[in-house]
């Protein structure tokens, strides 16, 4: 862009990340057309109802339009799940659209890949060449030789959809970066998995999770609310983050010891007789091998294993009852930390079961029916697919739903158990977001054929033979989705474009339907996005005019509790302590706890943490105009003792290697963040040509190796370690 907003300025204007809920004409300098001084008068604009996008949690938002321009956007003040907020990213979503980088025209690369060579091509000649290669890859390879990956999007329902009716079972979802471990946890403890009800909450244990700067609504500003009336918040983190900072104690815990805390906390509930015992005897199952499994976990032993000291484990387990139901361990979103993770989160879902939490005020609740018809299709069948998807054997308890993208990219480079020469992508960046990268670039070379459909050039779409302009959220229809909100219950949202869409960009509905007529199977597509809204909102027949009105509708929420006496979605319908599913399967019935890996070299070798920052949306915002005035590029957390041993002061450049890679950055000398540990952002170290900004300091899944967990397959992001030294050094 010719011209920015200033750091100071959108401050002023948007407000801070957590509170930004009068965030003002910030905007209105991102769109080129929007430059000219403000007229004296009222602007008049007209007022469109959107949803954003720029990271999952999908908060509602009026975005503010003159003459076909978005002068600047609001929160949505109906939208109870965003809680009046939207955030630093949410606000700096309309550079997004005007963003001159951006995708305009489909491309098709001329050099070798990862070269930068691109022909611009039309539409029609995009989609002939789109499904000619795949016709032809279905030919060799059969149709799983198309394997299919989709972000976290309203539309990513649609590219699920054609990989079935292509004939596909090789889909692979995000979330397997980031989050099914703990899905696994509490679907294998619970059934299902359930929602905090912060807003509620008395007592809430935060392990790992960072929920004031990795936001998530509504609990980020919740957590704000009760911390503010008086309830207590705990935090378990190596590093001295913003909640930290704000909860009522932190306690800097060894990396990987998060179970020893749970079986400690758990150890202490069953011997002094705190949990809810009515609760406990009616709706769970085996407290019995349970209490003879903590037995010897006492706060003693927890403290030699996660450095917290036992009297203050034995009371926080003793606060922690005393508050109940109105308390938590947090659930948490990412989970993707270690190669045992799904054990480590079974340990989370069985001290809230302690707690009798369940659909109570302040405890964890299942997620409300929000009543949206699936809109069904009758797939072809093709007799000569193989028997399963390419890692179905990988792990025991693989989410078929979702896949494992390492186990997926394992097979994509060995061939087998059959070959993947293709690769549809749909708003998601692997070669950003996947642990070590050049495996993922690996598997790239090994494809006859890779499309990424996107709004920008990632990495991935870098790295592609065919890329295709999507446009932003504020310029598409996009069909009806349900977001839940703990125990406030579920909402119904749908997108219109508050403007046309901009160059030449297409939403992947219409890719995806153009491509099912020309390979054979329309009738899989044989309706707009006007139709599947009417079919998905059957049972609510006064919703699109409320939608209209007011940008959300809120179906019909039966209160807390109205699950009691109902049985749970486990084989023993209660509530799993001891699992017999996974004693069937040989898998450990209760979390055994596993001392993590020591590094091979203290003083000198670090394990690797991630994390979020509230500008920072994993790799989808680092490049961002505005927001790179808030992060222009990470830095390496290093403790301030271990900086001074190896001789790096603030501001050095370091060098960071590990058996995955290395790379270069500045070091941020802190007192916190413990010895062994050190931590970056990622988004950064792009390689993309048109990703100017985010190119600067080091990627962070350049150096992690490529782990995953041994029950679903999750990727494990936190078992690499590595050495720091300052440039130049010996």
């Amino acid at each position: 862009m010719t011209s920015h907003i200033s750091r100071r300025d959108f401050l002023r204007l948007a407000g801070a990340a957590a509170g930004a809920a009068a965030a003002t004409a910030a905007n209105a300098a991102l769109a080129p057309q929007a430059r000219a001084a403000a007229p004296a008068q009222a602007p008049q604009w007209e007022s469109k109802f959107g949803v954003c996008d720029m990271c999952f949690n999908r908060c509602g938002l009026i975005a503010r339009v003159e003459k076909g321009v978005i002068r600047k956007l609001d929160p949505n003040p109906k939208f109870t799940k965003s809680r009046g907020m939207l955030c630093a990213r949410g606000n700096a979503g309309v550079d997004q659209v005007y963003d001159p980088e951006r995708l305009k025209t489909p491309l098709l690369r001329t050099g070798k890949r990862g070269e930068g060579r691109w022909k611009e091509v039309g539409w029609d000649e995009a989609l002939e060449i789109c499904a000619g290669r795949m016709k032809d890859i279905a030919a060799k390879y059969t149709r799983c030789g198309m394997l299919f990956s989709a972000g976290a999007d309203t539309q990513s329902q649609f590219v699920n959809r054609f990989a079935e009716a292509f004939g596909s079972y090789n889909v692979t979802s995000h979330e397997s970066l980031c989050l099914l471990s703990g899905n696994r946890a509490f679907v294998d403890t619970f059934g299902e998995v359930p929602l905090p009800d912060v807003k509620n909450s008395k007592y809430v244990i935060l392990a790992g999770a960072n929920r004031l700067e990795a936001l998530v609504t509504p609990d980020s500003m919740d957590l704000v609310s009760i911390m503010k009336d008086g309830a207590k918040v705990v935090v378990l983190d190596p590093r001295y983050t913003k909640s930290a900072a704000l909860a009522s104690e932190w306690h800097a815990i060894h990396p990987g010891t998060d179970l020893a805390f749970m079986l400690a906390l758990a150890h202490v509930i069953i011997a002094e007789k705190l949990y809810d015992a009515k609760f406990v005897a009616e709706r769970t199952s085996g407290l019995d091998k349970l209490s003879a499994h903590v037995a010897d976990k006492t706060p003693q032993w927890a403290e030699g294993e996660t450095g917290i000291p036992a009297a203050d484990i034995a009371r926080i387990a003793r606060e922690l009852a005393a508050a109940a139901p109105a308390a938590m361990v947090y659930p948490g979103r990412r989970s993707s930390d270690y190669e045992n993770s799904t054990q480590i989160r079974r340990g989370f879902a069985i001290v809230n079961a302690l707690l009798g939490n369940w659909d109570r005020p302040g405890g964890l609740v299942p997620p409300r029916p929000a009543g949206v018809k699936k809109v069904p299709f009758e797939p072809p069948f093709y007799d000569d697919n193989p028997p399963g998807r390419v890692d179905a054997k990988g792990v025991p308890l693989l989410f078929d739903d979702e896949g494992s993208f390492v186990l997926t990219r394992d097979a994509v480079i060995k061939g087998a158990p059959y070959p993947v020469k293709g690769w549809f992508v749909y708003k998601t960046n692997p070669m950003a977001t996947a642990p070590e990268r050049r495996k993922t670039r690996e598997m790239i070379e090994a494809l006859d054929f890779l499309v990424v459909a996107d709004i920008a050039m990632s990495d991935t779409a870098w790295m592609a033979d065919l890329v295709l302009p999507m446009p932003s959220a504020l310029e598409r229809q996009d069909p009806v989705q349900a977001l839940q909100a703990g125990a406030e219950g579920a909402c119904l949202v749908w997108r219109d474009p508050v403007i046309a869409p901009l160059h030449q960009s297409r939403p992947v509905f219409e890719v995806l339907k153009a491509l099912s007529g020309k390979l054979g199977f329309p009738e899989a597509f044989d309706f707009d996005i006007a139709t599947y809204r009417e079919k998905q909102l059957a049972a609510f027949p006064e919703a699109a005019e409320i939608l209209k009105r007011d940008g959300v509708f809120y179906p019909p929420n039966p209160p807390l509790g109205t699950t009691d006496g109902q049985p749970f979605k486990t084989p023993s319908q209660k509530i799993e302590l001891y699992s017999n599913r996974y004693a069937d399967m040989g898998l450990d019935p209760l979390p055994v706890y596993q001392t993590p890996k020591p590094s091979p070299d203290a003083g000198r070798r670090f394990r690797l943490v991630a994390g979020r920052s509230a500008c920072v949306t994993q790799a989808s915002s680092t490049n961002n105009a505005l927001l790179s005035e808030f992060e222009p590029e990470n830095t390496l957390w290093l403790n301030e003792d271990s900086a001074k041993e190896l001789g790096v002061r603030q501001g050095d450049l370091v060098q960071v290697e590990s058996p995955a890679g290395r790379g270069e950055l500045k070091a941020l000398v802190t007192p916190k963040i413990r010895k062994d540990t050190v931590y970056m952002l990622s988004g950064f170290g792009t390689i993309s040509g048109q990703l100017k900004r985010s190119r600067v300091g080091a990627s962070i899944v350049e150096l992690m190796e490529s782990r995953h967990d041994a029950i679903c397959g999750n990727s494990a992001i936190h078992e690499t370690f590595v050495s720091v030294k300052k440039k130049g050094a010996a």
